[in-house]
């Protein structure tokens, strides 16, 4: 069985790209964040003529998430039980469901923007009721994993240069200790270090000729509980998907595992 979470930082820019990748990737279990549609523009039917069904949980031009599945799609809850909202407005940033044997949470955690914004003090506040909203199934007997983009990088070694990101969210104590709480709730990072390359990077910004130059942040994450960790036979970063014309800003992050479906 093969699962993946990718920041398709728009799923209409990307929609060409996407299906292309779905065909050939053999993926079964495909979470989406960044959508930037409102539900009832989401390509739900070509998805379909694909084989996949489709759990959206988006209000239209920013976030958005979503969870495609050629293995089955139930008891869907959109967003986070307790989410502490901002601005007066709760954001469509997670939704969960079951997909064949196992169950994912498809995750698009608060950016944060700077250290002084209020935006940041959201960030933390959301962590804290992700790790309660999953307690539940982490704990569990079936297989289970929060896939998505982070928007935090766990280490210094998650990051091109650490002194480049040093007084900036995404790297700063109090979100990686966000991190680390929610692995105590029973849940580990599978997708490990180093894999085929170095510095496994999922992120690489637009500008500066990032990507060529491999300026990048780990920043889109599996993490997933024991029955999860134990099928894991393969998992890498597909960073051909972020090469071209039109790609996003992320690559696609894959995970084997050896599970009947």
């Amino acid at each position: 069985m093969r699962i993946a979470t990718w920041n398709v930082n728009s799923i209409t820019a990307r929609l060409p790209r996407l299906l292309a990748w779905l065909e050939s990737s053999g993926t079964d279990v495909l979470c989406l964040q960044e959508a930037k549609v409102a539900e009832e523009q989401f390509p739900a039917e070509q998805l379909r003529e694909l084989g996949y069904e489709s759990a959206v949980h988006a209000t239209g031009r920013w976030n958005g998430v979503a969870v495609l599945s050629r293995v089955g799609l139930e008891d869907v809850v959109k967003g986070l039980p307790g989410d502490p909202g901002f601005d007066g407005s709760v954001e469509p940033r997670a939704l969960s469901a079951t997909c064949g044997p196992l169950r994912v949470w498809s995750v698009y955690v608060p950016n944060g923007r700077e250290v002084d914004h209020p935006h940041y003090a959201y960030k933390l506040q959301w962590f804290e009721a992700l790790k309660a909203a999953v307690a539940g199934d982490a704990a569990g007997s079936r297989p289970f994993a929060v896939m998505g983009d982070y928007n935090v990088a766990p280490t210094d070694d998650d990051v091109f240069d650490p002194a480049f990101f040093e007084g900036s969210t995404h790297v700063t104590p109090a979100e990686r200790a966000a991190l680390a709480s929610l692995r105590e709730a029973g849940l580990s990072d599978v997708v490990p270090r180093p894999l085929k390359y170095e510095h496994p990077f999922t992120y690489w910004d637009y500008r500066q000729l990032c990507f060529p130059k491999n300026r990048g942040m780990r920043i889109d994450l599996v993490y997933a509980n024991a029955p999860f960790a134990k099928a894991v036979s393969d998992a890498y970063v597909d960073r051909e998907e972020r090469k071209g014309k039109g790609a996003s800003d992320h690559a696609p992050v894959v995970v084997d595992l050896d599970l009947d479906v």
